[in-house]
């Protein structure tokens, strides 16, 4: 009867109200209402949605910076070394720590610095002026809208305009162009060469 009459007293008080269940001659009181989730739960899943907005923004600089070592007008070594640093900072600098981000820092500064290098050796060897060297970094931006061919023939067609501009010697200008293009060959591929063991050497270090 006190079983009944607690349940009688239970439905009055509405849908939260607690509810007597007498299992085996005893009472016992359930709560019927719902209760949220503890608050650090959302701070849990705020961290985890942060920490997978920085792991794409690595991922995009890494790949923005691999696009710059061929595209002159981006500077791909800087960029690519703050996609490592990102992704290094993500882990608290755990694994990749100073040591190994001032070596990618070094490596860095060394594809940046092979494009004056490319330019002074153009300008010694062939007589190519400051022209015709920005000229072929504007033809192989505009190179690559055309594909291979454009990319291959568009470097020494701005060299020679960017020479042609600054003297009217063809034969000149041609000679030029043809020592800016070879020079941003070479540093093209100094940079890839720089950019892949920069992120050769990162993982290794995370993965050891």
């Amino acid at each position: 009867r006190g079983a009944l009459l607690a349940l009688h007293h239970s439905m009055d008080n509405g849908p939260h109200a607690d509810v007597v269940v007498p299992p085996q001659g005893r009472t016992r009181r359930l709560r019927t209402d719902l209760h949220p989730p503890p608050p650090n739960a959302y701070a849990t899943s705020s961290s985890r949605t942060v920490t997978i907005l920085l792991w794409i923004l690595s991922a995009f600089l890494v790949l923005a910076g691999f696009a710059g070592l061929v595209l002159p007008a981006l500077p791909g070594p800087l960029i690519l070394f703050a996609g490592l640093w990102v992704a290094a900072w993500i882990e608290d600098f755990i694994f990749v720590g100073f040591g190994t981000l001032v070596a990618l820092g070094i490596l860095a500064a060394l594809a940046s610095l092979t494009d004056l290098a490319a330019g002074a050796f153009g300008a010694h060897r062939y007589g190519a002026s400051a022209r015709s060297i920005a000229g072929a970094a504007i033809g192989a931006a505009v190179g690559l809208l055309f594909g291979l061919p454009g990319l291959l023939l568009g470097p020494f067609a701005g060299a020679v305009a960017g020479e042609l501009s600054a003297r009217r010697d063809l034969r000149a200008a041609g000679r030029a162009g043809w020592g800016a293009t070879l020079g941003l060959v070479i540093a093209t591929a100094a940079k890839l060469a720089l950019g892949v063991s920069m992120v050769g050497v990162f993982l290794m270090m995370r993965l050891a």
